[in-house]
């Protein structure tokens, strides 16, 4: 494990000494007179894009050793090891006797045989995990996992009345506090990877995780998206697909979310990135990250105060993130670009500000025939998402 570490220290040390020539090139960048301006602009970038590359590596050989860390799931109970055994059966010769047996015991009922068969519960929670693992928004986001087809929670929005009163005064009575309803937008997601029937016969192919990895990787990808900008029909609806207003959160309507504009056409400024930070309340703001996409990181990292100091920082300790203006940051490629209009840069709690919602119950469907010599697995789970507090968080909107 010390090689790991040390793997990392080297890494970190690189990305301080990339990131202190950056800051020199940067420097004489904006100091330079014309002549000069060129030739250090492109020494510049290519540093910066230097710092994403470094910043990356260390995140993932942090990510490499946490996974060596984990400890293995714990065994299950004969049900478990029957219905795992009957799956891979499934999944390898498409032997179906076993798994209609124990769906049957299981549910009491006759299996749809048009269905597909569900995924052992261990092998469901994996997709899950590495659902997190691809997706940058399960990983900032509150998740739940449910086994009924929707999802409603009550919230308080305030409101209930108090007062003082002696020790033998009467008690009046005082306003209730209100409540709202929200729910998960729900919808199904599917993924159809496809196997030789030549590698499934292979004793030494690990079918299952083949089988979760390819589904985890396509679930990631529509998820993430849709945990964004979906629009609630047939899919979850994203944080950014819920109406923008400039109103702050003492005259907001509950549900709308507070958007700063930058003022400028197009582009932002250091200033509004501090405007964003202090729109979010005090108690919002531990455990607050900013998310964008990696160009708007290369815009990002030249920011100064008002005292030449740099608002972003590398994380040059094993386990430290870069920050900006210490908080740190979540890259999301399904953010929208620096542009005209765009909602560029959110900052909040978003384990507070938006919750994932997950049916247990992956099913999959064993299809030999539509594309030969090809093995299809149509695989299916319902998913959704919900927000839970619009106070949470805050949006930078470049002007039009």
């Amino acid at each position: 494990m010390a090689v790991e570490i040390k793997d990392v220290k080297e890494v970190a040390d690189e990305l301080n000494a990339r990131f202190t020539e950056f800051k020199e090139q940067n420097n004489k960048r904006v100091d330079a007179i014309e002549a000069e301006k060129g030739k250090l602009s492109d020494s510049v970038d290519t540093l910066n894009g230097k710092l994403t590359e470094l910043d990356n590596l260390k995140s993932s050989l942090e990510n490499e050793i946490a996974e060596l860390k984990r400890p293995g799931a714990p065994a299950g109970n004969k049900n478990v090891s029957e219905h795992k055994a009957a799956f891979s059966q499934f999944i390898r010769k498409g032997r179906e006797e076993g798994l209609q047996d124990l769906e049957q015991k299981a549910l009491g009922t006759s299996v749809d045989e048009d269905g597909g068969f569900a995924v052992p519960e261990e092998l469901d929670r994996n997709i899950i995990q590495l659902e997190h693992d691809m997706s940058p928004m399960r990983q900032v986001c509150n998740q739940i996992t449910i086994s009924t087809s929707d999802f409603k929670r009550l919230v308080s929005l305030g409101g209930a009345g108090s007062g003082w009163v002696g020790e033998e005064d009467a008690r009046p009575a005082t306003t209730t506090p209100k409540l709202a309803r929200i729910a998960a937008s729900m919808g199904e997601i599917y993924a159809n990877p496809q196997a030789t029937q030549t590698s499934l016969d292979d004793m030494f192919f690990n079918a299952e995780q083949w089988l979760s990895m390819e589904v985890a990787r396509e679930f990631a990808e529509k998820e993430g998206a849709a945990f964004l900008m979906g629009d609630g029909t047939n899919k979850p609806k994203g944080i950014l697909a819920n109406t923008l207003d400039v109103k702050t959160d003492a005259t907001r309507d509950f549900g709308t979310i507070q958007k700063i504009l930058s003022g400028a056409a197009g582009s932002f400024t250091a200033d509004n990135i501090l405007s964003l930070v202090y729109a979010l309340k005090k108690a919002y703001r531990n455990g607050s990250q900013w998310m964008f996409a990696g160009t708007t990181l290369h815009t990002v990292r030249t920011f100064k105060d008002s005292q030449g100091n740099y608002l972003w920082v590398p994380g040059l300790q094993a386990g430290e993130a870069s920050s900006l203006l210490g908080y740190s940051i979540a890259e999301n490629e399904d953010m929208p670009v620096v542009a005209a209009d765009a909602n560029a840069v959110m900052f909040g709690n978003f384990m507070r500000a938006y919750t994932i919602v997950d049916r247990i119950g992956t099913r999959v469907l064993r299809d030999p025939y539509t594309n030969k010599p090809n093995v299809g697995f149509y695989t299916t789970k319902r998913v959704g998402g919900m927000l839970d507090d619009s106070n949470a968080v805050k949006v930078l909107t470049l002007s039009a």
